[in-house]
C-alpha cells in the first residue's frame, strides 16, 4: 500500500491512497455513484438524528429499564453504522429485532423508517430551502470537489449513474437541488418494496444492458456495500473517505472500513481531480 502525491493524513495535502495498484486502468466506459456522503452532505449529520431516535425505542422496552442510555445509543451505533450504505429500511429492520429482544413490541420496520425520514426532513429543511432559493450555494452542501469530477468525467465521454440506499424520491429531489442530477444517464434509490432494489441490482443491470466487461466499470463511494459491489464484478473501487462535517480531509473509520472492504485506492474528497485523472486514464491527454 503507497500514498500517490504529498503523504496525507486527516488534515494534509490531497493525496490519493493507493492499496491495489495492480488493477489495470485507463478503460472506463461506466461510472457509479453513491449519493449521501460520496457527493452530497445535504444529509449530513443523520447519524445524530437516526442513533438518539433508535435508542429512544430501545429506551422503552422492559428489557432496558436497567440499561443505562449511552449503553443504548452505543449499541445503535454498531448497528446503524454496520449496515450504513443499505437501504435505510435494513437498519430499520435491526432496530425492530432490538427491540424484541428487549422484551418490546416491535413496529413494522416501515414505521421507524417514516418516523426517522420526518425527524430528518426537520434536520435538513434549511438546507433544502437555501438550496431552493439560491442554488448557488450548491457547493456548500456538496463534498469538496464533486462538481470537478463530475465534469472531467463527462468530458471523458464517461456514462455517469447514481445508486443509493436513500429513497429514490429524496435521491431525485435532492441531486437536483445540488444540480447533479444532469450529469448522470439513471438515478436509483432505495424504494418500499426494498427486496426488489439494491445497489448490486442496479450494477448488474448496468453491466447487462451495456454488455461491460468489469475493467471498463469503475465506482465511487463512502460505504462498504458499494464498494464490495462493484469489486464483485471486477470493477474498480474509489473510496472516498470524507469528513462530512468539514466536506474535505480524511474521516478516518471511513477509510478504515473502505480499505477493509477492498477499495482499490482512498481518496479524501474529489478536490485533486486533475491528479485523480491522471491516475485513473494514465497516458491519456484529457
Amino acid at each position: 500500500m503507497n500514498e500517490c502525491g504529498s503523504c496525507g493524513s486527516e488534515t494534509s495535502t490531497w493525496a490519493i491512497e493507493e492499496i491495489n495498484g495492480a488493477y489495470r486502468r485507463g478503460g472506463f466506459r461506466f461510472a457509479i455513484f453513491d449519493f449521501d456522503g460520496t457527493v452530497s452532505l445535504i444529509r449530513e449529520g443523520w447519524q445524530a438524528i437516526m442513533i438518539p431516535y433508535f435508542a429512544e425505542e430501545m429506551s422503552a422496552c422492559p428489557g432496558a429499564a436497567r440499561i443505562d442510555r449511552a449503553c443504548l445509543e452505543a449499541e445503535a451505533r454498531d448497528f446503524i453504522y454496520m449496515n450504513t450504505g443499505k437501504q435505510t429500511i435494513y437498519q430499520c429492520i435491526e432496530l425492530a429485532r432490538r427491540i424484541e429482544k428487549l422484551g418490546g413490541k416491535a413496529r413494522e420496520p416501515l414505521a421507524y423508517k417514516a418516523e426517522y425520514h420526518r425527524r430528518l426532513s426537520a434536520h435538513i429543511a434549511e438546507r433544502k430551502a437555501e438550496l431552493r432559493s439560491k442554488p448557488e450555494t450548491a457547493e456548500r452542501h456538496a463534498v469538496s470537489g464533486s462538481f470537478g469530477i463530475l465534469e472531467a468525467l463527462k468530458a471523458r465521454d464517461i456514462s455517469m449513474y447514481l445508486a443509493s440506499g436513500t429513497d429514490e424520491a429524496y435521491v431525485l429531489e435532492e441531486a437536483a437541488l445540488l444540480g447533479m442530477d444532469k450529469y448522470f444517464a439513471g438515478i436509483y434509490g432505495a424504494r418500499d418494496d426494498y427486496k426488489n432494489f439494491s445497489k448490486k441490482i442496479v450494477i448488474d443491470r448496468i453491466i447487462a444492458e451495456n454488455n461491460l466487461h468489469g475493467e471498463e466499470l469503475i465506482g465511487f463511494g463512502d460505504g462498504y456495500v458499494e464498494i464490495e459491489n462493484i469489486k464483485s464484478v471486477g470493477g474498480f473501487a474509489c473510496g472516498v473517505a470524507t469528513d462530512e462535517k468539514r466536506r474535505t480531509g480524511i474521516d478516518r473509520w471511513k477509510r478504515n472500513r473502505l480499505a477493509s472492504s477492498g477499495a482499490d485506492i482512498i481518496i479524501p474528497d474529489f478536490t485533486g481531480t486533475e491528479q485523480l485523472m491522471l491516475y485513473l486514464f494514465p497516458g491519456r491527454d484529457r
